[in-house]
């Protein structure tokens, strides 16, 4: 194996190691696209002597660490099945629908907040994840109630794009809702996934605000 596939094989373990290309840009303080263009599954280009020790330093390894193979193989002798499987990553808080419309981060929780259920760990909520249980109809067939949804509320409004999944809350209701977005030229609109809906294409008016995009979905079977 050449020394630029090594490179590429350390550090992919230590991007899934972190929970994703996400949080290896934010540990090695690069930018995410900068980073997926050599530690995302399709690189573009490689890891150069500069960035290698970058890397090195900011997972606390040995200089050259990053040269030398750490994939280690993993036989059938090695695994208990009866063993847990660990969780890696940080536990997601479901909240209520009216704090989705109040918090835009769950920073902004109060310390002596207690939350009844969590979700597993989803590194594409980011640092201030939360979950959201479905209620109603209106996105079905996609989305039942009960179904647990990912919302991520650390999100840039220019990289949202038709079709994506948003959280919204206006002025006026106690709760937030759940649409899927479509951008226009003239503007943003909100519609409801299920096609007996009565309410179709909702225009996104003033005093409402994009809150979260949704990023997962968690279903009990």
């Amino acid at each position: 194996m050449d020394s630029k596939s090594i490179r590429y094989k350390n550090t992919r373990l230590l991007v899934d190691q972190v929970g994703g290309v996400s949080s290896f840009a934010e540990k090695i303080g690069k930018g995410q696209s900068q980073a997926s263009q050599f530690a995302g599954t399709n690189p573009i280009k490689g890891i150069g002597n500069k960035v290698a020790r970058e890397i090195e330093i900011a997972f606390d390894k040995p200089h050259g660490w990053l040269d030398l193979p750490h994939e280690q193989e993993i036989t059938s002798k090695d695994v208990n099945i009866s063993d847990p499987i660990p969780i890696i990553g940080k536990l997601i808080p479901v909240i209520s629908w009216v704090q989705a419309g109040t918090w835009t981060s769950t920073e902004a929780i109060p310390s002596n907040t207690q939350f009844e259920e969590w979700l597993p760990p989803n590194p594409k909520c980011g640092k201030h994840g939360y979950g959201l249980e479905v209620v109603g109809e209106s996105m079905l067939p996609d989305f039942r109630p009960s179904d647990k949804i990912y919302v991520n509320p650390d999100f840039q409004i220019s990289d949202l794009k038709t079709g994506d999944l948003v959280i919204v809350a206006c002025d006026g209701e106690t709760e937030a809702t759940f649409k899927k977005l479509i951008v226009e030229s003239n503007g943003m609109y909100l519609e409801p996934l299920n096609p007996k809906w009565l309410e179709k294409i909702m225009e996104l008016r003033e005093g409402c605000k994009l809150v979260g995009k949704v990023v997962g979905l968690y279903r009990d079977v």
